[in-house]
């Protein structure tokens, strides 16, 4: 298929430290980059003197606001579901059939796979393939949108049972998108996972690939982009604006080993529809 595909990078306030941009090159990647920038941020030029006009695409985050339900009645056009929500514009106006969303603060991407009982992984130098595989993947399947593994997804190894699945029903952290096929986040905070709950609720395909991955800093560690937001509010609060859009298959509760913290918990067996087998299927 003839694509025209970008990778979007949505930064904020990290002018000198956007690492998924040099990782992608490091790893391979040799198609278009756009650093996804709004009009808000005080590093905006910074941004433009280090990557170039042609690099950074500046957005309107008061025009992006109409794209928005932010959930709660906070004055202030915080957090990035702003940006997310106008990539399809700006996909469209740049002409793009494919596009690929993703954080600046990704540091590897690398395959994971199974020898000898242990959970292994591989960095890849390779990534036009992978990046062309997923977009191969997400039109075969006519899903919304496919993703690529967090880390996190991975804990507990070969026996975690999501490795074992081969693909969840989630999208977080990078969105291969078709221009054709636009959707929206929801809620200021945990925006991705509201997303894949009430599009997964409506019967849409979304699916994480547990094949590949990235690999991303400590998100409450990293200044710039959501710190500050997650530091204010904490995990309750984030979790929280997911329960309000789908109260009946999502809660929050303590998640951890020794260090204890409240995160979101998805309930699948009231969330998405079930895929039943062809073999089902009445003649007729």
């Amino acid at each position: 298929m003839n694509r025209e595909f970008a990778v979007f990078i949505l930064s904020h306030g990290r002018a000198g430290n956007v690492k998924t941009y040099q990782t992608l090159i490091n790893q391979g990647y040799t198609g278009k980059i756009y650093i996804i920038v709004d009009d808000e941020d005080d590093m905006q030029q910074s941004y433009i003197d280090k990557y170039g006009m042609e690099v950074v695409k500046v957005f309107s985050k008061k025009a992006a606001s109409a794209f928005v339900d932010p959930a709660d009645l906070q004055q202030e056009l915080k957090g990035v579901i702003y940006a997310r929500n106008y990539c399809h514009t700006i996909a469209a106006e740049l002409g793009l059939t494919h596009f690929l969303v993703l954080d600046d603060d990704y540091n590897l991407f690398a395959h994971r796979f199974e020898k000898d009982g242990k959970l292994l992984s591989c960095k890849t130098k390779r990534l036009d393939d992978v990046f062309e595989c997923m977009n191969k993947f997400l039109d075969d399947t006519g899903a919304l949108t496919v993703a690529l593994a967090q880390g996190g997804d991975f804990i507990g190894g070969v026996d975690n049972g999501n490795f074992k699945k081969k693909l969840l029903r989630k999208a977080m952290n990078s969105f291969f998108c078709r221009a054709d096929k636009p959707y929206q986040f929801f809620g200021r905070i945990n925006e991705d996972t509201t997303m894949y709950v009430r599009y997964g609720e409506t019967g849409h395909l979304i699916f994480t690939t547990m094949l590949f991955m990235l690999n991303q800093g400590q998100t409450q560690k990293n200044k710039g982009g959501l710190t500050e937001m997650y530091l204010d509010s904490g995990t309750f609060v984030k979790s929280f604006y997911s329960v309000m859009y789908s109260p009946s298959c999502v809660k929050v509760a303590a998640m951890g080993d020794k260090h204890m913290r409240m995160h979101h918990q998805v309930k699948w067996e009231y969330c998405t529809p079930k895929i039943l087998s062809q073999k089902y299927k009445k003649g007729g």
